[in-house]
């Protein structure tokens, strides 16, 4: 094993549900900050420079309530502005737009940000599942947040408890703490609140998709009230055979004090799922697809297999429980400052079997190359998971306006214990079982054979963090405003494992191949620092122009809290952590009586202390660098009273600065992430009740990684899709909404993996129907 060397720097309110904007309701301050967003910078609501979104409730408007796309607030108090006066690129997505498109899980929602996806399908032997979302050129999947606390786990997260998404770019370490180094996402629950609501949906579409919810909210009291929400779906998955996702929630809120100057709420959830998840499909017939076996070139010319094929088999498995439990507690000491604590627990759990495959030139039978009727790939790679996630945290913030003669400071302080554990459990299959080979072209699942078990393999891993932050800013006058932030996080990691020797385990020695023996005893503890000033100028009340500066640093393990020993793991606790630094400047415009939101942003992230091998001596070091710039646009918001839109569009430069290609075409760019995305909604509400529109969504080409893999794809195709959807308002309290998805039947490929062998196909056209009741 080649030593790690340290030649480490040698390189230098809001409407639950789905409440038809035709009614006539009574409209929370929320609405209103969208309508006066400027008007947000200099006044505070009476519960506090940081009051919530519950609080909004308890003052209303009666009037006509519009679609709310964006709040233009966000829901930390760490952002004590208006998203208008914020100096950073964040995506604001309401739950009012990502329910319009009939959006489910946290991946379709993030549609509405342009770049954002899940474009990875995972390496040979472990499929990607959930939301593996990549950002900005890197793997955000370990930067998910709910309400502000981190939520691990490789699991698909559904949205029928969500208020909003907060989707913010660039280093998010000041923050947060440990994260990607370019970006987060924060999803926020839904609150009980000081109004007597009710609603219920249910949908059923192609593939046999059905799913109903519930969101009600009773008060209890002039100041309690109680909210629960439900969910439950059966779904196939449209023109993808046999797999199924099965999900069943219940999420109570409990909220007390509500208007006064003390305000409690417990949150619970429970998520259960149980799916039959998605290996994908070969790349065999697609455009860029060669032989990988030169004694038979006719397999370049094969033709590509249906999409719609499946080659797990019925046995596959992908069982989710997810718990959370949520203590939040807000006491306004004055007018201008609020105490804030959040005490929570969460536990995930992810026990699944996905049988994968890998068309290399031995796993391809073709006993008749003229007939591909009989041709076959092994169903080699069968993938277990056995993982638990655990967190609990409190977290305290003080947020304050003070003021200093013509000077005003928004101020928030606090500190935050978090201890996060992960124990997984190795699962193998018994030795001489396995699945027979598929049929390449008409797999069938219903097979047996392979047979499983525990092994024996365990791995524990373990961080305990005491961060402790203050965010400033400072407004000078009407026109100028600086922020900055400073957060320091002391981190202890521990992660103990123990495999099973020999292939690409440990050498087993004298004991036999497969025995248990000792992984991984490692430790990693730091001190991070992490910070960003910004400077912003308002040459208008509804308009800014503002630069930003940030430093993040993700340490070992800190994704996903499994240290390595490996030389050439980022894990290694061995090594410094990953620093990344990013510079922006843009403007921000709140224009047509502030009901839309223009912003314009260019910006420029560069991460340091990634490791590489050096090709003279063969040693690793953390000289390599990588570099990701571009400019982000978006519009979100209202032309008019009823004519509604989000659209953005995106152009991202990546390049490796300093190392090896991480590219299969040996490029510099950086994997699985597009030069140009484009994301577009619009609808229009006409007086006679109907509501019609769409959009669009465009990516550009993706490249997959460096593998040894021959003959496989080295880049996916862009690719546009178009949706759209019709909805009628029958009476005041019962809404249809058809949408129809991929209206050009566009063929594409939505993910691929690093071999390219395998790939996730794109959605065909297909609809869904939803009736909701509201009351």
């Amino acid at each position: 094993m080649s030593p790690i060397t340290s030649r480490k720097h040698a390189v230098s309110p809001r409407k639950p549900g789905t409440t038809p904007s035709s009614s006539s309701l009574s409209v929370s301050l929320l609405t209103g900050l969208v309508l006066a967003a400027p008007l947000a910078a200099s006044a505070q609501s009476p519960g506090g420079p940081a009051a919530d979104a519950t609080d909004f409730e308890t003052v209303h408007v009666e009037g006509k309530r519009g679609k709310v796309y964006s709040s233009g607030q966000l829901s930390s108090p760490k952002f004590s502005q208006p998203l208008l006066d914020t100096t950073q690129t964040i995506n604001v997505i309401g739950s009012d737009l990502f329910n319009e498109q009939g959006a489910t899980n946290l991946t379709e929602a993030l549609r509405n940000s342009p770049g954002v996806g899940t474009f990875y399908a995972g390496e040979n032997g472990n499929t990607t599942t959930g939301d593996a979302i990549y950002l900005r050129g890197f793997d955000t999947s370990g930067s998910i947040f709910v309400d502000g606390v981190r939520d691990l786990g490789s699991i698909s997260r559904d949205v029928f408890n969500i208020e909003q998404i907060e989707v913010a770019k660039g280093p998010a370490g000041t923050d947060n703490g440990r994260t990607a180094p370019t970006g987060a996402i924060n999803l926020v629950s839904k609150q009980a609140h000081g109004h007597d609501r009710t609603s219920v949906s249910g949908s059923y579409g192609s593939a046999e998709q059905k799913r109903v919810t519930a969101d009600w909210n009773q008060t209890l009291g002039q100041t309690s009230a109680l909210r629960l929400n439900l969910m439950a779906q059966d779904s196939g998955v449209p023109d993808r055979d046999t797999i199924e996702n099965k999900r069943w929630a219940i999420a109570p809120s409990l909220a007390f004090g509500l208007g006064t100057d003390t305000r409690t709420y417990i949150n619970l959830l429970h998520v259960q799922q149980d799916n039959l998840p998605d290996g994908g499909v070969p790349t065999i017939g697609l455009p860029g697809y060669s032989s990988p076996d030169p004694t038979r070139p006719q397999l370049g010319d094969a033709p590509p297999v249906a999409s719609s094929n499946f080659y797990g088999t019925l046995s596959d498995y992908d069982d989710v429980t997810a718990d959370m439990a949520t203590l939040r507690l807000e006491h306004d000491l004055s007018p201008a400052t609020q105490l804030t604590n959040t005490t929570r627990w969460g536990s995930t759990k992810q026990d699944y079997l996905l049988t994968a495959f890998m068309g290399s030139a031995a796993n391809l039978v073709t006993p008749d190359l003229d007939d591909p009727s009989g041709w076959t790939v092994a169903r080699s790679l069968p993938t277990f998971k056995n993982r638990r996630n655990k967190i609990m945290t409190n977290q305290t913030a003080l947020a304050t306006r003070l003021d200093a003669g013509a000077i005003r400071h928004d101020l928030t302080t606090g500190l935050e214990l978090t201890r996060e554990e992960l124990d997984t459990r190795g699962v193998a299959a018994r030795d001489g079982t396995s699945w027979p080979a598929a049929d390449l072209y008409r797999p069938d699942p219903a097979v047996t054979g392979l047979q499983w078990r525990r092994n024996g393999a365990r791995g524990e891993g373990r961080t305990d963090t005491l961060a402790a932050y203050v965010f400033d800013t400072i407004t000078f006058n009407d026109q100028w405003q600086a922020n900055g932030g400073l957060r320091a996080d002391r981190y202890k990691t521990r992660f103990r494992s123990t495999v099973p020797c020999g292939g690409r385990g440990p050498d087993c020695g004298v004991l036999d191949e497969g025995v248990i023996v000792p992984g991984v005893d490692a430790r990693a503890s730091d001190t991070l620092l992490n910070w960003k000033l910004g400077a912003l100028y308002k040459p208008a009340p509804n308009a800014s122009f503002y630069a930003n500066y940030a430093v993040a640093q993700q340490p070992p393990g800190g994704g996903n809290l499994e240290l390595s020993d490996a030389e050439n793991s980022a894990n290694n606790p061995a090594l410094d952590p990953q620093k990344a630094r990013t510079a922006e400047i843009g403007t921000k415009w709140s224009v047509l009586d502030q009901r839309l939101m223009l912003t314009a942003a260019l910006y420029d992230t560069r991460i340091s202390n990634e490791v590489v091998r050096d090709p003279v001596d063969q040693q690793y070091y953390q000289t390599g660098r990588k570099r990701v710039r571009g400019v982000e646009l978006s519009a979100v918001g209202q032309i008019t009273d009823v004519w509604s839109v989000s659209t953005g569009f995106t152009v991202m430069d990546t390049d490796v600065l300093s190392g090896p290609a991480v590219t299969s075409d040996g490029s510099t760019d950086l994997t699985y992430t597009p030069k140009r995305a484009f994301t577009a909604w619009s609808t229009y509400e006409l007086p006679n009740g109907l509501t019609f529109g769409g959009g669009a969504r465009y990516s550009g080409e993706l490249k997959r990684g460096v593998d040894g893999a021959v003959g496989t794809p080295a880049y996916t195709k862009d690719y546009w899709v178009v949706d759209a959807v019709a909805s009628y308002a029958v009476s005041s309290n019962l809404d249809l909404r058809l949408n129809l998805y991929n209206l050009l039947d566009q063929d594409y490929v939505a993910a691929i993996n690093k071999s390219g062998y395998r790939y996730t196909p794109g959605a065909p056209r297909s609809v869904l129907l939803t009736v909701i009741y509201h009351f």
